[in-house]
């Protein structure tokens, strides 16, 4: 029975610091700011729906967010970042071009990774593409601190651009990535 209590004297003390530790991280990640005149941009993809294929509501938010930055920033490549989920009609990739190209980036800018199923795969796949070793990385807030730590594992020099997430789906999204972050930090030790 005194172990019982030791668990919740310690053990629940423990994991809300924990907690408290990731959401900070978490958080530290939706205040970024990008820099400016960055030669490369890279959109990370999210689920596309339909048929024909069109930007789920996170994609629809990420890709809106790099629009302001693309268009004051006209030297900007442009990686948009994602392939093809089984429940998807098309890529993620392509799905991204398309909204681009509609809202008036020229397609010359813009570069295709569609085979990439994960933000680790994402990245790795991405950098082969750079134009440099600096780059400005397009995702949502929730999961910009990930997408810059494995940038940074990956070696590239990355700040941030994120994406207010306003979906329904954000608490879900936010509590994948209490989940996800410690196991992306963790696969390295």
């Amino acid at each position: 029975m005194k172990w019982i209590k030791k668990i919740f004297l310690f053990g629940i003390p423990l994991l809300l610091v924990i907690l408290i530790i990731i959401g900070s991280l978490i958080f530290s990640g939706t205040r970024k700011i990008p820099e400016k005149n960055i030669e490369t941009m890279l959109i990370l993809g999210a689920q596309v729906r339909g048929n024909p294929a069109v930007p789920s509501k996170v994609l629809q938010e990420r890709l809106d967010a790099s629009l302001p930055y693309l268009k004051e920033n006209p030297t900007t490549k442009v990686i948009v970042s994602g392939g093809q989920g089984p429940d998807e009609s098309d890529t993620e990739a392509n799905v991204m071009e398309q909204y681009l190209i509609a809202h008036g980036i020229d397609e010359k800018r813009i570069q295709k990774e569609d085979r990439s199923t994960r933000t680790e795969e994402n990245i790795a796949n991405s950098k082969k593409r750079l134009h440099s070793n600096h780059v400005v990385i397009v995702t949502s807030d929730f999961h910009m601190y990930r997408a810059l730590m494995l940038a940074k594992r990956a070696g590239i020099n990355a700040s941030g651009l994120p994406a207010k997430s306003t979906s329904s789906a954000t608490f879900k999204s936010y509590c994948r990535e209490f989940l996800a972050l410690p196991y992306g930090i963790l696969k390295d030790w």
